[in-house]
């Protein structure tokens, strides 16, 4: 069981568990996943900018395409990671999961932000309204969440304990080009 340490704190210091380097490693493991999920999402509206209503981003994604960009995403991965090929063909069959049940909220999330410009546009501010929106993207926050850890399962089944600890050490660099401190 975890114990919060006691000790007079800094006004900035932050609040440390003990035992923490599991806790530690999940966040991390869940931070690069997600950041992947972001890079995959990101990636396609960047396509969808350059290259009008055929993109990526319109209603009729190619799935083809969505697979072809996925298996560069794990093959580059895997390569950091020293993957086999039979754990880079499941990673692949994880991520592409992933990432087809994903596909249809994209356009959720489109049309909810186009919502909350309306909403907010309006002559009059709806309040149902709002917390309307808001609730309905919480719950499509909580669906892409549930998701993403389920994948991040999935894959974490696959690798060894070493290729988990890269893959955590990768995350912590990444996310602290976010965070400083």
């Amino acid at each position: 069981m975890e114990t919060l340490e006691t000790s007079p704190q800094s006004p900035g210091s932050r609040c440390h568990r003990s035992g923490h380097k599991g806790a530690r490693f999940g966040r991390g493991l869940f931070f690069l996943l997600l950041a992947l999920a972001a890079g995959f999402v990101g990636g396609y509206a960047g396509k969808s900018l350059a290259h009008g209503e055929s993109s990526l981003m319109s209603a009729t994604v190619d799935p083809a395409q969505m697979d072809e960009h996925v298996e560069r995403m794990v093959k580059h991965l895997a390569v950091e990671i020293d993957a086999t090929p039979e754990q880079k063909e499941k990673l692949t069959a994880i991520a592409i999961g992933a990432a087809h049940d994903l596909a249809p909220l994209r356009d959720k999330v489109k049309r909810g932000r186009q919502q909350a410009f309306d909403l907010l546009s309006a002559e009059k501010v709806d309040r149902a309204a709002i917390e309307s929106l808001r609730a309905e993207q919480l719950a499509l926050l909580d669906a892409t969440t549930k998701r993403l850890t389920q994948a991040l399962a999935d894959a974490a089944d696959v690798l060894t304990v070493d290729q988990r600890k890269k893959l955590a050490e990768r995350a912590q660099r990444f996310g602290h080009r976010f965070h400083h401190g």
